[in-house]
């Protein structure tokens, strides 16, 4: 089965991780990488996830009405029958899920990913195949360099000026290209005029 590839914003939304241990840890980061406030519940927490700023604990077992006002929710506890009866209550409210190495009870995967600034590149294989995501990973790995994560942040400060002063969305689009074609082939961010001239160029085109 494919999943269908969507990105969700989690800036400072609540999400439950339920476990206390690596595979728990390792989720924690990354829902932090990208904003989330972070509720871990478990009744043994360790050191390292106690020692995450910004983390709230729970430090008991899993009740359902913790699940209460949560964006989406992790079971990450090394007992099959817990991480059911989790993605179970999750799905009766409509919270997605994911049971760590349980993909019959995932209503999301977590895919491997690489990012750089607001840039986001994520792989899956629908969790039948780690090997073949991680080697896409390294593929792509060399092209998310911090340069890119610059230019995507220049040409996104660029969106409403371009929209403004550039007609039609297939101009705007050469206008994005020849920027960042500059940008990727020259090694730095495009200075006020080769913006200006680069603008002025499609518009007389």
């Amino acid at each position: 089965m494919s999943y269908f590839p969507m990105f969700i914003e989690l800036e400072k939304k609540n999400c439950l991780v339920i476990g206390g241990g690596n595979i728990a840890y390792r989720k924690v980061k990354v829902l932090q990488d990208f904003g989330a406030q972070v509720i871990v519940a478990a009744p043994n927490i360790m050191p390292e996830i106690k020692g995450l700023f910004g983390v709230s604990f729970l430090e008991r077992e899993f009740e359902a009405a913790d699940l209460e006002g949560m964006e989406l929710v992790v079971a990450a506890t090394d007992d099959k029958e817990l991480n059911h009866r989790v993605a179970c209550a999750c799905r009766e409210r409509g919270v997605p899920v994911n049971a760590v190495d349980q993909i019959e009870d995932c209503s999301f995967i977590f895919p491997a990913y690489l990012r750089t600034g607001e840039v986001v590149a994520a792989l899956s294989s629908g969790g039948s195949s780690p090997v073949i995501t991680q080697h896409l990973k390294e593929k792509v790995r060399p092209e998310m360099t911090e340069h890119l994560g610059r230019m995507a942040a220049c040409l996104g400060s660029l969106r409403d000026e371009v929209k403004r002063r550039v007609g039609t969305e297939a101009e705007r689009k050469k206008v994005y290209q020849r920027l960042l074609h500059l940008g990727l082939t020259e090694g730095r961010l495009p200075s006020r005029e080769e913006i200006e001239g680069i603008i002025e160029e499609i518009q007389k085109d």
